[in-house]
């Protein structure tokens, strides 16, 4: 009887071990599964929202990106593009299928670039494909795509991920439950998705690529950036990308690699030209309050030297133009420009002009810690030329409402991507109002030219002209530091990043766990 209380005892005390060794209840990396931490989601649509990593797990596009960021095929196995009609001819993959077993084919293409351009779904990236002009399906695997004119940048944009017609034909894609049961023919499917806490993805095995490697992915929700360096430390997830400063600890641990990634993703000042009294008065501060700014000092303290001083929207790009005005860190000369600008320190010591004092405020979002300790720093430098300038931290920005904000943007492929939908006056993410004729005719003109050197003297003459009138107040190019656990395998780390660090899981399919 001792005995068998006894090995009760043992059996219970094994299954307590093995309950406090799980990660949160989840599959832990044994089990071949990867635990990422994640921001939140809301809707995972490519075709509407451009900000969604986990888009690369679950959709695929007709072309790919590389470790190079080069375009190579994707669904399509190959392509060619007829001048003398101006039409793309994609060949698809025999074979094809959805996660769900429907085959994919080109009738599925036609649909997901309609459903971009159809105004009602107001998609985030439909200035990426306003040059088409008609969509043609002679067989299941072959996609004709007529454009009105010549736009170089078209391949990059083919790589959006491809919806299911047979699911979401006769659907609102803006409001339809889709977004929340999202089916592509990426490596990864979804399985079950408990909102805030987890997404979770199982390998698809139909995938047009290859095998995958590891089993499962999971999505855990820790939009916090010191949760994140928190549960990697805890064992409760694999990889997150983690902030400069706690990068260090996360070393340390050794039980990481952390990777610090080059990435073409810049942050800003943006000035609300349309909605703040003050910009839409006086835009000419853009220019002059861009001397204010001391990046070193930033670079230093926010991102503890992570980073690289920021001029131009396409630095990181083979069409950057170097000798512009960078603007370089001159407070004595920021206040001769006020003062020639007409503006006069007031008797507490800030500028006025007008009647209206040199007074706003800087927003950035909330659960972006570098974004919120750029505000601040950014407005005690400003108060310290004779600006009262301050710094919020906002769960979510008003666009039409606030004065100015931290802003991040950035591509590294075609210098069209994130320039052209960006500072055009009329383009879809030109959110701050920011209006120049001049370059508008330059940004339609480089993507519409196929000849290298006359692109590279366009988008030469875009920076010069844009430095003229400054959307923004350019502050760092921003690195990306991912911690990884030690046994996980395939991450290429001399890839270039883009926006948000978005980029790593290109290649998430030839991933492995030892």
């Amino acid at each position: 009887m001792r005995k068998r209380a006894f090995m009760i005892m043992v059996l219970v005390f094994v299954l307590i071990l093995t309950g406090c060794g799980a990660k949160g209840g989840e599959a832990d990396s044994s089990d071949n599964t990867l635990i990422y931490g994640s921001q939140d989601y809301t809707a995972i649509n490519p075709a509407l929202y451009e900000h969604g990593e986990i888009n690369a797990l679950i959709f695929a596009g007709l072309t790919a990106h590389n470790a190079e960021n080069k375009v190579v095929p994707g669904l399509a196995e190959s392509w060619e593009f007829d001048e003398s009609s101006l039409t793309y001819t994609f060949k698809l993959r025999d074979g094809l299928k959805f996660h769900d077993g429907e085959p994919l084919t080109s009738e599925d293409v036609k649909y997901t670039l309609e459903a971009i351009l159809n105004p009602e779904n107001q998609s985030e990236i439909v200035s990426n494909y306003t040059d088409i002009e008609d969509i043609a399906c002679p067989d299941e695997l072959t996609v004709k795509i007529k454009l009105r004119q010549v736009n170089v940048a078209f391949p990059d944009y083919m790589t959006i991920g491809i919806l299911p017609k047979h699911l979401l034909e006769g659907e609102d894609l803006a409001t339809c439950d889709f977004n929340q049961n999202p089916v592509g023919a990426g490596p990864y499917r979804l399985t079950a998705w408990d909102p805030g806490q987890s997404i979770t993805l199982d390998k698809f095995e139909d995938y047009y690529d290859g095998e995958v490697n590891i089993e499962k992915v999971i999505f855990k929700i820790v939009p916090d950036t010191d949760a994140k360096a928190m549960q990697l430390k805890s064992g409760d997830i694999d990889m997150a990308q983690i902030t400069a400063k706690t990068a260090g600890d996360i070393e340390k641990s050794g039980e990481f690699n952390v990777y610090r990634m080059e990435t073409a993703d810049y942050r800003a000042i943006a000035y609300n030209f349309a909605g703040s009294p003050l910009f839409k008065e006086y835009p000419e501060l853009s220019n002059i309050l861009s001397y204010a700014i001391d990046r070193d000092a930033v670079i230093e303290s926010v991102l503890l030297g992570e980073g690289q001083k920021a001029y131009s929207p396409i630095q990181k790009n083979r069409y950057n133009k170097e000798d512009i005005e960078k603007f370089e860190y001159d407070p004595q000369k920021c206040q001769e420009l006020l003062e020639k600008d007409g503006w006069k320190k007031n008797s507490v010591g800030f500028y006025e002009k007008d009647g209206m004092e040199l007074s706003f405020v800087i927003s950035a979002m909330a659960d972006d810690q570098v974004r919120v300790d750029m505000a601040k720093m950014c407005a005690n430098q400003l108060q310290q030329v004779g600006v009262n300038a301050a710094a919020e931290a906002k769960p979510s920005l008003d666009w039409a409402g606030q004065d100015c904000c931290i802003i991040g943007w950035g591509s590294p492929f075609d210098a069209d991507d994130h320039t052209y939908k960006v500072f055009s006056s009329d383009a879809g993410d030109n959110y701050t109002g920011y209006g120049n004729k001049a370059v508008d005719k330059i940004l339609a003109k480089a993507r519409h030219t196929e000849d290298g050197d006359e692109r590279a003297s366009l988008y030469g003459e875009f920076q010069t002209v844009m430095t003229e009138n400054m959307p923004y107040t350019f502050i760092a190019y921003v690195d990306a530091d991912y911690a990884v656990k030690k046994n996980i395998r395939g991450l290429t780390e001399k890839t270039v990043l883009g926006h948000h660090g978005v980029g790593v899981f290109w290649n998430i399919a030839k991933w492995s766990i030892e």
